[in-house]
């Protein structure tokens, strides 16, 4: 796919899935605003892209927080002129264990990263594409907002919200010239892998997760970069609404 002098916004940039997203634009010819709440991080991925050839700028973002979620967003329209493709792909989880033992912070934290920075990024980046006519969202949602996972109620609540609001945000932003879709990945292999199983990373562990998925392998990051580039481009662009199961067949 070619995205050549694309303007894309990846948030949670720095490692796991946002990691391989940012790296998959990028190696199609994207400028890549790379987005994290852990800064060096997004140094270091600037770097890693730089070296490849790739365009890359970093950004310390908080995404709960508006302030830092706007100055995101007009950090790539002063560098760039606009933004073409946002994807939302940073967010948080509690650790796997039973509903009633999640605490309200953990509750409040959850919902602050992966609700209530969707709708900051909506606030400071649609209102660009809008003006553009044109611009796609992707937000990297999960296979449990679809069929939620025991000991992952919350998360799960979260990610379920994050779909619902995919498709009413579609439903708006068609009539600008705006796609708005999702993926929903299963367990990966990410920083937070041993957070959603809830227990000790081991081949036994790990094991008990895999009979679930039909393909019996976990989520690898560039399945998800490949699914969302696809949504991303003009191969997908008749496609809005979506949200786009890569799951090895979980949700089936």
């Amino acid at each position: 796919m070619n995205f050549q002098d694309k303007r894309v916004i990846v948030t949670g940039a720095a490692s796991g899935f946002g990691a391989a997203i940012a790296q998959h634009f990028s190696s199609a010819g994207a400028r890549v605003l790379v987005a994290d709440l852990n800064a060096d991080g997004a140094d270091a991925m600037v770097l890693q892209l730089a070296q490849q050839g790739g365009q890359a700028l970093a950004c310390a973002v908080d995404v709960s927080q508006q302030d830092e979620v706007w100055r995101m967003a007009q950090t790539a329209v002063d560098a760039w002129g606009g933004i073409d493709v946002l994807v939302n792909n940073a967010g948080t989880t509690h650790k796997n264990k039973p509903a009633l033992e999640v605490t309200e912070d953990e509750f409040d934290r959850i919902f602050r990263v992966n609700v209530k920075g969707l709708f900051w990024a909506a606030q400071a980046v649609l209102p660009v594409m809008v003006r553009q006519r044109s611009g796609c969202v992707v937000n990297v949602a999960s296979t449990t907002g679809v069929r939620p996972g025991p000991g992952l109620t919350w998360y799960s609540a979260t990610k379920a919200a994050m779909l619902n609001a995919t498709k009413g945000l579609a439903l708006e932003m068609a009539a600008h010239g705006v796609r708005v879709n999702a993926v929903n990945p299963m367990i990966g292999e990410t920083p937070m892998m041993t957070d959603f199983m809830g227990m000790e990373d081991t081949p036994v562990n790990r094991e008990r997760f895999l009979q679930r998925i039909p393909l019996r392998r976990f989520t690898r990051p560039n399945d998800v970069a490949q699914a969302v580039a696809f949504l991303a481009s003009d191969d997908s662009s008749y496609l809005t609404g979506v949200c786009l199961d890569v799951d090895g067949g979980r949700n089936i």
